[in-house]
Parts: structure tokens; C-alpha cells; sequence
């Protein structure tokens, strides 16, 4: 019995070697591509969407037009992290308040393993800063789109398209993924 723990042990440490050394691996264009809104295809494998993330975006949506309000937390006014925060906080999730703060939770993703629920951030006016000062969430990826949405202070809780974006595309600062659990595969 512990010969054939240590034999699958040994197999699934090979495999793990194998994943982070990247034998055999195509480029990220190669291997990721998108199918709808609510699953993307990684190396042939589609990975739908937690129904957790689908339901936050929904949920997201709903406030779609809400004003922005500087430090505002609640449906009657939104500022970017007061929004996140919201809507996070009505699934139970707890997180930062400020979007600075946002950007410590999660794992960084590249834009181009971008999945609806990863959490973008972004420079605020001040292109030449390099401090947090934005924060949205990406509700859909296309190959010719990356829609988030977020509390914009000019109009409200807006969707918008990052890839067409001459604001956001200079403002990017980082991306990334939070724990909503296991992924479900088609």
C-alpha cells in the first residue's frame, strides 16, 4: 500500500513539475480562448464560471446607472471601491474597503487570462503615479473586448470596454482573481 501511495504521490509531483516548467505549452493565444460570457476555453478544456461569479455579476448589474458618490458605499451613491465592496459584501465576502486595499486580496492574473470576477485596477487621474486609484470588475472577456464594470465618478456604475478604452488602457496597474472556490468544467 505505501508503494503505490508513494508511486501516485511521485506521478502527481511530475505533473505539478511538468505544469510550472510549462513542457509542451503554447502560447497564451494559443491555449485561451473565449466561448460566451460565462466560460472561457483554456487548452481545449472549457472552465465555466463559478456560479458564485455569475451570480455577483448579475447581481453587479442590477445597479447599473446608480450615481457616483464619493466615499459612497450604498445604493443611493457608489465611489469605485464602495461599489466593489458592496457588492462582494452582499455574498458574504469581506473584503478592503479602499481599492488600494482591494488590491492586496486575490492572485495577480495577466489581461490575458482576464475571467469575468477578476478584479482590475487601475491608476486614478494622475497617469504619471503609480498608486491605485480605480478599481472595477470584469463581467465579460472577448477576443475583442475585456468589459468591466465599476463606478466611474463622472457616470455612475458604468460597463466599459478596457480593450477600447484611450482612458483605462494607460491607467492599468494590475489584475486579479479572487477565491470564489472550485471552478466547474463543463
Amino acid at each position: 500500500m505505501q508503494v503505490i501511495l508513494f508511486k501516485f504521490n511521485l506521478l502527481i509531483l511530475f505533473g505539478i513539475i511538468i505544469s510550472f516548467n510549462g513542457f509542451g505549452q503554447n502560447s497564451v493565444s494559443d491555449s485561451l480562448r473565449v466561448t460566451s460570457a460565462d466560460s472561457v476555453v483554456v487548452k481545449d478544456t472549457i472552465v465555466k464560471n463559478p456560479k458564485q461569479v455569475d451570480e455577483i455579476i448579475s447581481y453587479a448589474k442590477k445597479f447599473l446607472g446608480t450615481p457616483y458618490q464619493w466615499a459612497g458605499t450604498t445604493p443611493s451613491g457608489f465611489d469605485c471601491s464602495g461599489f466593489i465592496y458592496y457588492i462582494m459584501g452582499s455574498f458574504g465576502l469581506s473584503l478592503s474597503r479602499t481599492a488600494g486595499g482591494l488590491a492586496e486580496f486575490g492572485r495577480t492574473v495577466k489581461l490575458s487570462e482576464l475571467r469575468p470576477g477578476d478584479l482590475m485596477f487601475f491608476k486614478g487621474r494622475n497617469t504619471s503615479s503609480s498608486q491605485i486609484g480605480h478599481v472595477g470588475m470584469v463581467v465579460e472577456v472577448k477576443s475583442d473586448a475585456i468589459m468591466f464594470i465599476h463606478s466611474s465618478s463622472s457616470r455612475g456604475v458604468v460597463i466599459d470596454n478596457f480593450k477600447t478604452s484611450s482612458y483605462y488602457i494607460p491607467r492599468f496597474i494590475k489584475a486579479k482573481r479572487l477565491d470564489y472556490g472550485e471552478e466547474d468544467k463543463k
